[in-house]
């Protein structure tokens, strides 16, 4: 990816992260007959009342906002499931809940153009916000404990919107913790020639014949 190796350029904006999420499979119900549609991205369909198919969350957003269908929440976008993983994310103070990559984004959308789809859409929504507030800070526990000595910083289970917002961060902080050891690691030249030994000349000099 293009800009991989420089943290200025990882930061993507929201929508960027949010477009990038919509290829994430979601399951819909259709509730009318439709031909297979075909894409550069692939074959989707075809679709029948009441049977329940898997499509791009782009494409079941399209079609939701055209009244031909309802959008099935995934499993982990349960009251109850939130619930669990909220409750250990407060239990753990590093180790983080694996999570859907697009998490954020995807229960956006769904917020957006699928609410009525949603059971205990409140609820819902209250759990996601309490999880990303509880791993933020979780992230910035874990930023502590940078030192100059650290070339390298591995959190499990980071969202991509996270991962989006504190990349550029840590990238920077150990670059300049990295210059920083490079330029203790060079040697000043002039006290390194005032600590050569000095050669003693104890030779016996030889008289000049005259």
């Amino acid at each position: 990816m293009a800009g991989q190796s420089d943290p200025h350029q990882s930061l993507f904006s929201a929508e960027e992260v949010e477009f990038i999420a919509e290829d994430e499979m979601v399951e819909i119900i259709p509730n009318l007959r439709m031909d297979a549609l075909n894409f550069i991205c692939g074959d989707f369909g075809p679709f029948f009342p009441q049977i329940a198919t898997q499509v791009p969350l782009w494409l079941a957003v399209a079609l939701k906002k055209r009244g031909k269908c309802t959008i099935r929440p995934p499993q982990w976008m349960s009251v109850e499931k939130l619930t669990q993983v909220l409750e250990a994310e407060r239990d753990s103070q590093r180790m983080f809940e694996q999570l859907p990559f697009h998490y954020v984004e995807i229960s956006r959308l769904l917020f957006d153009h699928a609410r009525d789809d949603i059971p205990d859409v409140y609820m819902v929504r209250s759990l996601i916000e309490d999880i990303r507030d509880v791993r933020f800070h979780k992230v910035e526990t874990n930023l502590e404990t940078l030192t100059e000595r650290a070339f390298a910083l591995k959190i499990n289970n980071l969202s991509a919107m996270e991962v989006n917002i504190v990349r550029p961060f840590v990238g920077r902080a150990l670059q300049a913790f990295y210059k920083h050891d490079s330029l203790e690691l060079i040697p000043d030249q002039e006290r390194v020639s005032d600590r050569r030994p000095q050669v003693a000349n104890n030779a016996t000099r030889r008289h000049l014949r005259r």
